[in-house]
């Protein structure tokens, strides 16, 4: 019988799941000194294609897409019940169904998910300069539901393909009618509300820590500690075009960084979940 003892921590890129893993991390190792963001094998990403590769014993350079994508259900069962507690893993795919007619999440052995929405504005920002492109492209990929993340045939990337959708649909997909528990946090109420944000997503994971370990936890997770850290040691998790991974963590920014066609141009095609969530 298999483990019901995964957590997801689910978003769209550049929307505080990475932050949210250093800071859990810092949780549960509960040391005197922070963790360092190139150790987060407590919170390790779905997509890795080093995962797929040791659990399978395949080469997933060799497989095309949807021959990987059919194989990951097996791989996160694996990852499940090869170790008793409870297993985090970071994704980024929508919640989407396979040629097979089967949810790529398998339900035997999901807990429950943790899904971290931001502001779309925003997010186009900090995604452009993450996969540095364009905010033009950028607004482009998020309106575009055949959008995927390492998707490119001409390389192989370090993490499997992942279908994102259109910003909406990706929010959709992880939010309505899942067969599991599910938390949603706004990355605004992480950056304005922390510790009761934080403290709420404790609670809904089950870990019985106390105010003091809550705290430190989010102070060796700030955004400055993150980002020194960065420079001192570089993040293996950034991409290779980046300047940086974290870059500034602020609300807003879209305001100074985005033209007004392109938030118009955004805030039409993403107008029902926008509202839905307060970003309008």
């Amino acid at each position: 019988m298999d483990k019901k003892n995964i957590i997801w921590l689910a978003s769209y890129p550049k929307s505080g799941n990475t932050w949210f893993r250093v800071f859990l991390s810092n949780l549960l190792l509960d040391s005197k000194e922070p963790v360092s963001i190139n150790q987060l094998e407590k919170t390790p990403i779905a997509s890795a294609r080093n995962i797929f590769d040791e659990i399978t014993g395949l080469s997933s350079g060799e497989l095309n897409f949807d021959e990987t994508d059919l194989l990951r259900p097996d791989v996160y069962r694996e990852y499940a019940n090869s170790e008793d507690g409870l297993r985090f893993l970071k994704i980024h795919d929508a919640y989407t169904f396979l040629t097979n007619g089967k949810p790529m999440i398998p339900e035997s052995v999901t807990k429950s998910a943790i899904y971290f929405i931001r502001n779309p504005l925003d997010v186009a920002v900090s995604f452009a300069h993450h996969s540095n492109t364009t905010t033009v492209n950028m607004v482009k990929a998020m309106n575009n539901t055949n959008y995927a993340f390492c998707s490119k045939t001409d390389r192989i990337h370090n993490q499997l393909r992942q279908k994102l959708l259109t910003w909406s649909e990706h929010v959709e997909s992880w939010t309505c009618k899942l067969p599991f528990p599910i938390l949603v946090l706004k990355y605004e109420e992480m950056l304005n509300n922390t510790y009761e944000t934080f403290e709420k997503a404790v609670k809904f994971i089950g870990l019985e820590k106390s105010k003091e370990q809550i705290k430190k936890a989010i102070e060796f997770s700030s955004f400055d500690v993150l980002k020194a850290m960065e420079q001192k040691e570089g993040f293996k998790e950034k991409a290779p075009d980046s300047e940086s991974f974290f870059r500034k963590g602020k609300e807003g920014s879209w305001k100074l960084e985005l033209s007004a066609d392109l938030a118009m141009e955004l805030q039409q095609n993403q107008e029902k979940v926008m509202r839905k969530y307060g970003y309008l």
